[in-house]
């Protein structure tokens, strides 16, 4: 679990972020400065503020890192921007995967009772970082607003283990979750979801080509949260956020170095699910998608893609935020409605079916 021992410049950086959160909004919006319009999007007073503070703390791009140093980055800032609500009891585990044991995270949301439905959670940090502390904030609010089990996934990571082997292990685990439900509470016939954000999304699309054929079924829901789908090429979202919007185009670049070994690769459909031939079949879909994201236009074709095929989806664009905002609902009033909002989502489109 993440501890809660931290330096006091992060204790200090932490409660300015969320003292300035709280400031009135007409105060906001003079330390945000002017307004930023791009593409027909305003940028939330709040987002602009954070970016703001941001830009005044010391850092570095994760191009002048080595994966371990980026990866405590990662660790730092889902402490920092985060919020940990309560769920009846969460415990670390394990399931057998294609190169050893994949280590997991359970979070029940009533004590005692059974969920109505299963979620399987994986993280976002471009293949190359995150953990199950990073994704910790977020699968807390879907098991407490949603009602659902989490089990969150630690998947290997590049460039220690470069594509497909997240996928492998992204794969296993569903296929683990799907034919030992009722071990988690429920029996043979509770719902099953996928879910990810970023490279997670990525994960979490490809798990459901990958097992719309088996026997035993796929996932009967995807929730993608501005996910990676194309790493062929890039849209035009890249020119227009390039910098200044938590998710550079160099750190996709950066994470594209890792992650693919060879150029090729990422032309297959594993590593880049829009350029799937069929998307047919496939469990109805929940794509969010943020305005300020370099990621924005290959998840909004995605989305459109889903729906070419006859798939359901429910597309919620995140009109003034960025690619950061679920993962900070710990200084943001708005991003933590924002999870809440998909947290009950999924359990409507999931159980409610």
């Amino acid at each position: 679990m993440p501890s809660t021992r931290r330096p006091l410049t992060l204790r200090a950086t932490q409660s300015v972020l969320r003292g300035v959160a709280r400031l009135p909004r007409p105060v906001l919006r003079l330390v945000a400065g002017r307004p930023r319009r791009v593409d027909g999007h305003t940028l939330r007073t709040d987002v602009q503020v954070a970016l703001r503070l941001l830009d005044l703390a010391p850092g570095s791009e994760a191009a002048e890192l080595t994966p371990d140093q980026w990866r405590a980055e990662i660790e730092t800032e889902a402490w920092l921007f985060g919020h940990q609500p309560h769920v009846a009891s969460v415990r670390d585990g394990s399931l057998p995967g294609p190169a050893g044991p994949i280590r997991t995270r359970t979070y029940d949301p009533s004590p005692g009772e059974p969920a109505p439905g299963v979620v399987v959670y994986l993280h976002g940090g471009g293949f190359v970082a995150g953990s199950l502390d990073s994704a910790d904030p977020v699968c807390r609010f879907v098991a407490r607003y949603a009602g659902l089990t989490v089990v969150s996934v630690d998947y290997r990571l590049a460039p220690e283990a470069p594509f497909p082997c997240a996928v492998e292990d992204a794969v296993a685990a569903f296929r683990h979750v799907r034919d030992h439900r009722d071990e988690l509470g429920g029996d043979g016939s509770t719902p099953v979801a996928v879910m990810g954000d970023s490279a997670g999304g990525n994960l979490a699309a490809v798990v459901c080509h990958r097992t719309v054929e088996d026997e035993a079924g796929g996932p009967d829901l995807q929730v993608l949260l501005n996910p990676v789908t194309d790493w062929s090429r890039k849209s035009r979202s890249y020119a227009l956020f390039p910098t200044g919007y938590f998710l550079t185009e160099a750190t996709m670049d950066w994470y594209a170095s890792h992650y693919l070994r060879e150029p090729e690769q990422a032309r297959h459909p594993d590593a880049s699910p829009l350029l799937a031939r069929h998307l047919g079949g496939l469990p109805p879909a929940y794509v969010l998608v943020s305005a300020f994201d370099v990621l924005r236009d290959e998840a909004l074709a995605y989305a459109a893609r889903l729906e070419e095929a006859g798939v359901p989806v429910t597309l919620r664009v995140d009109e003034d935020g960025t690619h950061g905002d679920i993962n900070a609902m710990g200084v943001s009033r708005t991003s933590r409605d924002l999870v809440i909002e998909v947290a009950e989502a999924v359990r409507d489109l999931l159980v409610r079916r």
